[in-house]
């Protein structure tokens, strides 16, 4: 599992430009069954995504494809999450 922050960076500005296709991407993730969730970083410094099934470089590769990415409107940090304990609900995470 994998859990990436999207960290605004200095093209913040330009952000409503890309959202739709931000978006799109973000669809995909879903669709493609390797997001989980996708939310807000508090108090408005980005955004979060929570992968899964996947490799780091699919992952990596998907992120960079990222308009927000790609357009430098966030930088993005890939953090590999290896569950110990979950709660029963999330048992598939430790597959």
């Amino acid at each position: 599992m994998y859990f990436v922050q999207l960290k605004f960076a200095a093209n913040k500005a330009a952000a409503p430009q890309f959202m739709a296709a931000h978006n799109a991407w973000i669809g995909e993730g879903f669709a493609d069954g390797v997001f989980l969730m996708t939310g807000s970083l508090a108090p408005g410094l980005g955004g979060a995504v929570l992968a899964y099934n996947t490799t780091r470089e699919s992952l990596e590769a998907r992120v960079a494809a990222d308009p927000f990415v790609a357009e430098g409107i966030v930088s993005a940090e890939i953090s590999e999450v290896k569950p110990g304990r979950v709660d029963a609900r999330l048992e598939f995470l430790k597959a």
